[in-house]
């Protein structure tokens, strides 16, 4: 919903930024702690769990380092990394019948942007033709919204999604809840779960506030996934069928890359 490009155009909702100063930004979300500063006390847990940062003494769970995500996994939930040319990356994580998306950005540890964040959204989806009000939610104040189920095209129907942020220490991560999980606390509550237990991985090099963080695969599915696509090149120039969808674990949850 927002974020820098990759062609290097400005994002729909993002910020301007003067062009004569963009030293001082670029330094803005980074201060080396002092020394014997413990970075992490200052952000401690939020919600009464998290998500967490990764200076926080967060609890040991089974979870993949996706890069600036650590996402708890369990054969109930799927995981997969999207990336899109105009919306950058993001993991999509579904449960049952409803999914959660997950974006992180980085964000100057001054200020929080979630404020100012839902009534970008907010803009952008009246534009789009769709609607949205704030409500009090398990993560606190979040949008419930409806957007075109056709991009652009509101006589398609709308959809119902909800949006959540949490402000982080130089870092914020926006939820998108949709499906069942929208609008049915019964099946928000696993991935509502799931969210809290995220381990946000921040970085101590410096970034313009709302720069994605990266996200990457996972070494093991990286590998699987070379070797799969060599595979099918290799099948092609052969003239044969490629093999079946691609799944680098056996067992239990998935990691994919889709494009």
């Amino acid at each position: 919903m927002f974020g820098r490009r990759r062609s290097g155009s400005s994002s729909r909702g993002e910020r301007a930024r003067p062009a004569e100063a963009p030293g001082p930004e670029l330094a803005d979300d980074f201060e080396p702690p002092a020394a014997g500063q413990d970075e992490g006390v200052a952000s401690g847990p939020q919600f009464g769990g998290g998500p967490w940062d990764a200076g926080d003494a967060y609890p040991e769970l089974p979870r993949v380092d996706l890069g600036s995500l650590l996402v708890p996994v369990t054969p109930e939930y799927e995981v997969q990394i999207v990336f899109a040319e105009q919306q950058g990356a993001w993991v999509a994580i579904g449960h049952a019948s409803s999914q959660l998306q997950l974006q992180a950005f980085a964000a100057s540890k001054r200020e929080d942007i979630w404020a100012d964040v839902r009534g970008e959204i907010t803009a952008e989806l009246a534009n789009a033709g769709g609607t949205s009000q704030e409500q009090r939610g398990t993560f606190g104040i979040e949008l419930l919204a409806r957007i075109p189920v056709q991009p652009g095209a509101p006589a398609s129907g709308l959809m119902p999604v909800r949006f959540v942020g949490v402000d982080g220490p130089r870092w914020f991560l926006r939820g998108m809840f949709q499906v069942a999980a929208a609008t049915d606390p019964a099946a928000a509550a696993p991935l509502e779960a799931l969210m809290r237990e995220v381990v946000v991985v921040r970085g101590e090099h410096p970034m313009p506030p709302r720069d994605l963080l990266e996200l990457r695969l996972p070494a093991e599915a990286a590998q699987a996934l070379a070797e799969q696509q060599a595979a099918a090149e290799q099948q092609a120039q052969q003239g044969q069928q490629p093999g079946g969808p691609f799944n680098p674990f056996e067992r239990g949850p998935e990691f994919t890359e889709t494009r």
